[in-house]
């Protein structure tokens, strides 16, 4: 987890690389904390989240997946505010999400968390937790469904299958999709016009918003995210131990998979010159 502070002039970023930027109880510890100070800080009216490394967020951790899993325990679920940070309750203040890469499992509740979503063309999302047994935890069934209806919802968490740029941007799972390499300059430019507007009257209709849309007022949030983890059992947690073993025992062995595969896509000239132009601008 980065220790910038989360605003536009220096976005938050989820810094753990090798691991694809999932998530363990530290990095979860450290990201609930980054978001609670960028409520506290009156000169940030917007934050910005992103991934280092080219994947915004793989999910939860999967070694420390399997040893919660191992030990029959439910204690990276129940955490208060959310496993992945603070999922469990709605952000006091808008961030916008940056994804590249694998925006997968719980990266998906993670990137719901975020008022709005701007999504790179070959970035892919998905609850691929699906295959493992691993049930969502952190508000997923909550704002899934009021972003993109109870139908696509139903097909997303059911199939576990991959949603790329297009469909997403359609079904309004995200809301913009920019060019490969640019989600975290795009996503800053999008906070930075929303932070130029008068604050006051803004988050007012975005709380009035939030306490009015239909299956997504404060209460019935509350109610549906303590269903979501309640509801979980036994039965369960035997299937997320033998889902993990199988995942874990296909990449030692080497099993050929395309789970992690990501198409590339051409990128004309004067796209790439583009992106190196951005690239040069966010190190200036």
């Amino acid at each position: 987890m980065g220790t910038a502070d989360l605003n536009g002039d220096r976005p938050s970023s989820l810094n753990r690389e090798q691991q694809r930027n999932s998530i363990d109880a530290s990095t979860a510890e450290q990201l609930t904390e980054a978001i609670s100070q960028f409520e506290q800080d009156d000169s940030s009216p917007v934050g910005v989240l992103y991934g280092i490394g080219g994947s915004f967020c793989a999910g939860y951790d999967l070694q420390e997946l399997e040893a919660e899993a191992q030990r029959g325990s439910l204690n990276f679920l129940l955490r208060h505010e959310g496993s992945i940070g603070p999922t469990r309750r709605h952000l006091r203040k808008p961030i916008v999400c940056g994804i590249s890469g694998f925006c997968v499992a719980g990266g998906v509740e993670l990137a719901l968390m975020c008022d709005l979503r701007v999504m790179e063309d070959t970035a892919v999302l998905g609850f691929f937790n699906r295959r493992l047994g691993v049930p969502l935890s952190d508000g997923g069934t909550v704002r899934l469904a009021a972003a993109v209806g109870y139908s696509n919802a139903l097909d997303i968490i059911e199939t576990g299958r991959r949603i790329y740029a297009g469909e997403a941007r359609r079904m309004g799972l995200v809301n913009r999709v920019v060019a490969t390499g640019t989600a975290l300059g795009q996503a800053v430019n999008l906070a930075f016009s929303i932070a130029k507007f008068p604050m006051a009257s803004l988050m007012h209709d975005r709380n009035a918003l939030l306490e009015n849309a239909n299956a997504y007022n404060k209460p019935g949030f509350h109610v549906a995210s303590y269903n979501e983890i309640m509801n979980v059992t036994s039965d369960m947690i035997t299937d997320m131990q033998e889902g993990v073993k199988r995942f874990k025992n296909s990449e030692i062995k080497g099993a050929k998979t395309d789970s992690w595969h990501i198409k590339e896509k051409s990128i004309p000239d004067w796209e790439k010159a583009e992106i190196e132009i951005e690239r040069q601008n966010q190190k200036t």
